[in-house]
Parts: structure tokens; C-alpha cells; sequence
């Protein structure tokens, strides 16, 4: 009886009936196997240890040791332990199947023999067999293939660490602007677009503070020395009334009247403007803190009011809208510990959000007898869209579980359901290029939830507007 057989391989049998050993050798060396024999439990191990095969089929009941006791030392035995069992025997109790098994044997079959299955499940066995040597064997190459790569790593590592030292030795100063530009590319890859935008805002309020503070202080006095300068000549004409004539001339050309009156009015509006230059530079520079390391009690309201200030210029109305109204609804809100600079970023991202809704809002109103089909597409009413621009934000404490809760909600556009599921997945926005990176409700969250312990949530439904909720703990954990 022949069945094609396509794995190679090696077949040790054991058995103590000759004629059992005869006839399942001839059956099997038909189909290209080569076949070992063994008579008893002893030479079946002596013949697996020099030999190797890559099937053992074991009978149960022989002479000295029988089959589960030579399986149980074949398994035992490193050089062995690896090669299938397949036990055949006279046995049909299901408790010797449940102990040959228990032992190591991977199959079992019971006397007498039906051949094709002998030859079926030795041939499913085999290429068991070969398929865990091939996988084995891919396996130490990967793991060579993994050290050889350890060993490349670590030599690039230290001629790194000696290329670094012999810099650091030759030019001190270039190793310092190193060890600053590493610090910067690390501070970039963890707050993405703040550090950048931080570091400039932070250096250009640093430049011009001094200026503006030196300006303003003198402000102060100019507009004194003004007034004073002022009422001296206002005496001179109550008291010369009649000067000379090259002097009435030179009055009559630059009207004193009138710059009498204008140039207080000019200082205040210097100072005024001035004043409004500082207030700006502080509320950069609040804005732009880098202390995102440490953790200190601060006051949000004076965050949020910072980066107000700074989105000042977007809030204002211009030819597309009117001017976008803040509603503060502050609670008693004691100071947070939290990370300021972050922090801020959170409520420049979502206030600025904000703003881009509302500001599509009035574009859809525009535009919506062109764009009806779109907007119709879009789930958004027209009648639901509110004619003034509104950002509400709220603050108060929720003492039961020691958290301040932050609201920011406007009423423009909205947001789909699709929208709303996808907001978690970086880079994704529905502003147009240019406008938007989807990195910033992503980094939000990131601040809210890993720096703070904090959550991030949101409501939102087309044509009612969105309300973002932020929750962090009064006291740090990472402190």
C-alpha cells in the first residue's frame, strides 16, 4: 500500500513483537522514510540519543521498562525532549490515553492498525516536526540577527559618546550650544508647536519689556514737564501780552491754541498706549512660562485672562463678522497646582477653537444660498446659527472630589457625530490647509491627562455650538 509522501524524515519503532516490527517497517519504508528499529524501552533510548529520529513510535507494554516510562525519561532527557511520541498499544481505556498524553506523546493509536491512518498521522506529525525545526531554527537566526545589531548599537553608541567628549574637550562653548539645541529638540518633541511659538514670544518680551518699561516711567514725567512748560508760557502771555513780533508770527504758524490742547492729549494716548504695550508683554510672557517640569499653585483665571489678551486682535469684529462677545463666569476658585506654561497652551488652543467656529458660522450664513447643498449635507440648520458671535467660560471647584472644573463653550458651528469620533486621531482637522494641523486638541489632552491627571471632554451638536470641560486636580500627584 503506497501513499505519496512529501516530508523526509526519520522513523524509530519500538516494539517487542517482531512481527508488528516487520510488518509497519515495510509498510512505512514504501513511502521513502527511513526507518531504525528498536525491540524494548532501553535500546528505543540508546537509538533516540545517537540517532535523533524525527518521530518515535513507542509501544505501550514491553518487557524491563515499558512505553510510559521510557516516554517519561525520553522527555526528560535534553537531547530527546523534542522529538514526537506517538504511542501504539492494545489499550483503549480513555485513562491510558489521558496518562501517554499527560507524558509527552503528541498522538495515539491502537491495535490493530488501520495503515492509511498509521501513515496519515505520521505524516501530519512529521510535518509538525519540520515546521518547529524550520521555525526554530528562524528563530536563532533572528535572535543572532538581534545580538548582531546589539553589538553595531552599542560600538555606534560609544564612538558617539567618544566623538561627543573629544568636542566637548576641543570646544567648550560649541558643546554648550549642543547640549541647548538637544534640549530643545526634546522640549520640542514633547509640547510640539508651544516650545517653538514659546521661546519666541518669550525672547521678544524679554528684548522689549525693558524698552517699553523705560518708555512708559518717562511718559509719566514728559506729560508733567508738558503741562508745566505749558502753564509757564500761559503765564508769559498773561504777563507779556504783547511780545514781539517775530515771536506773534511763530505763535500764529504753529497755532498754540491748538497745540496746547492736542499735545496732552497726544502724551496720554502714548502712555495709554503704552500701558496697553505692557500689559500685552506681561501677558506673553505669563503665556509663554517654561516651567513645565515643576508643578506651583497658580491662579487660571489670571491664565485665562493672559491668553484673552493675547487673542485680543481675533475677538475684535472686521468686515466678515462682528466682534466676538467673552462671558466670564468665574467661581471662587483657590490656587491649582499644575504646570503654567502647558496649562495656558490647553486654554490657547481651545479658546482659538472656539473663535474658528464661530468664525465659519458667519461664512455658512454668507454663503448659503451658493453652499445650500453642502451645509444641508453637513446636518447644520441655518436657523439654529446665533447672529452674535459668544464664548462663555466658567470655573468653580467640585470640593467632593478636589477637582477645578473649566468650561469653554461657544455658540458657532459644531460639530457631526463622524467629527466628534474622530477628534482622537492626531492629525486630523476640518479646517482648511494651512489653517489647521490636527495636533492641538491632541496635545490638549495629552497636557489634561498625562501631565495634570486630569480629563477632557467635550459636547457638541451641529448648529448649537461646542462646550469643552476640563478637569484637574487642585492638588498635584506629580509634584
Amino acid at each position: 500500500m503506497n501513499i505519496p509522501v512529501l516530508e523526509k524524515g526519520v522513523i524509530l519503532i519500538v516494539d517487542d513483537n517482531p512481527h508488528n516490527l516487520e510488518v509497519l517497517s515495510e509498510a512505512l519504508i514504501d513511502t521513502g522514510w527511513e526507518i531504525l528499529i528498536a525491540v524494548n524501552g532501553e535500546g528505543a533510548i540508546a537509538q533516540a540519543e545517537y540517532a535523533c529520529p524525527d518521530i518515535i513510535l513507542l509501544d505501550v507494554m514491553m518487557p524491563g521498562i515499558d512505553g510510559f516510562t521510557a516516554c517519561q525519561r525520553l522527555k526528560l532527557n535534553p537531547l530527546t525532549c523534542d522529538i514526537p511520541i506517538i504511542f501504539m498499544t492494545a489499550l483503549s481505556e480513555t485513562v491510558d490515553k489521558v496518562k501517554g498524553l499527560s507524558l509527552g506523546a503528541v498522538d495515539y493509536i491502537t491495535k490493530p492498525f488501520e495503515y492509511e491512518e498509521v501513515l496519515a498521522r505520521i505524516k501530519t506529525h512529521l510535518q509538525i516536526r519540520n515546521l518547529t525545526k524550520e521555525l526554530k531554527t528562524h528563530n536563532q537566526q533572528l535572535k543572532q540577527e538581534i545580538a548582531d545589531r546589539l553589538v553595531v548599537e552599542t560600538k555606534l553608541e560609544k564612538l558617539t559618546q567618544e566623538l561627543e567628549q573629544r568636542v566637548e574637550e576641543r570646544t567648550s562653548q560649541l558643546s554648550q550650544a549642543l547640549h541647548n539645541l538637544q534640549q530643545a529638540q526634546v522640549s520640542l518633541i514633547q509640547q510640539e508647536k508651544m516650545s517653538t511659538l514659546g521661546e519666541l514670544i518669550a525672547g521678544i518680551a524679554h528684548e522689549i519689556n525693558n524698552p517699553v518699561n523705560f518708555i512708559l516711567g518717562n511718559l509719566s514725567h514728559a506729560s508733567e514737564y508738558t503741562q508745566n512748560l505749558i502753564d509757564l508760557f500761559q503765564l508769559y502771555q498773561q504777563y507779556y501780552p504783547n511780545p514781539e513780533v517775530e515771536i506773534e508770527q511763530k505763535i500764529d504758524e504753529i497755532d498754540i491754541n491748538f497745540l496746547i490742547q492736542d499735545f496732552p492729549k497726544i502724551i496720554s494716548s502714548m502712555y495709554k498706549g503704552t500701558k496697553r504695550l505692557a500689559q500685552m508683554i506681561y501677558s506673553l510672557r505669563h503665556f509663554s512660562r517654561r516651567d513645565d517640569s515643576v508643578v506651583e499653585p497658580i491662579d487660571i483665571h489670571e491664565g485665562i485672562d493672559c491668553t484673552l489678551l493675547i487673542l485680543q486682535y481675533r475677538l475684535k469684529a472686521n468686515s466678515e463678522r462682528t466682534e466676538i462677545q467673552i462671558i466670564k463666569d468665574y467661581g471662587t476658585v483657590p490656587p491649582v497646582e499644575c504646570f503654567p506654561g502647558p496649562l495656558n497652551q490647553v486654554f490657547m488652543n481651545l479658546l482659538a477653537n472656539a473663535i474658528d467656529a464661530i468664525e465659519e458660522s458667519f461664512v455658512i450664513r454668507r454663503n448659503s444660498a451658493a453652499n445650500f447643498p453642502k451645509i444641508a449635507a453637513s446636518g447644520v440648520h441655518l436657523s439654529s446659527l446665533q447672529d452674535n458671535g459668544q464664548i462663555t467660560i466658567r470655573t468653580n471647584v467640585d470640593e467632593q472630589r478636589s477637582v477645578v472644573v473649566i468650561q469653554i463653550a461657544d455658540n458657532g458651528i459644531g460639530m457631526t457625530e463622524e467629527v466628534k469620533q474622530r477628534l482622537s486621531e492626531p492629525m486630523f482637522t476640518t479646517k482648511p490647509v494651512g489653517r489647521g494641523t490636527g495636533l492641538g486638541l491632541s496635545i490638549s489632552r495629552q497636557i489634561i491627562q498625562e501631565k495634570h491627571g486630569g480629563t477632557l471632554w467635550l459636547v457638541s451638536e451641529p448648529g448649537q455650538g461646542t462646550e469643552f470641560c476640563i478637569e484637574i486636580p487642585l492638588v498635584s500627584k506629580k509634584a
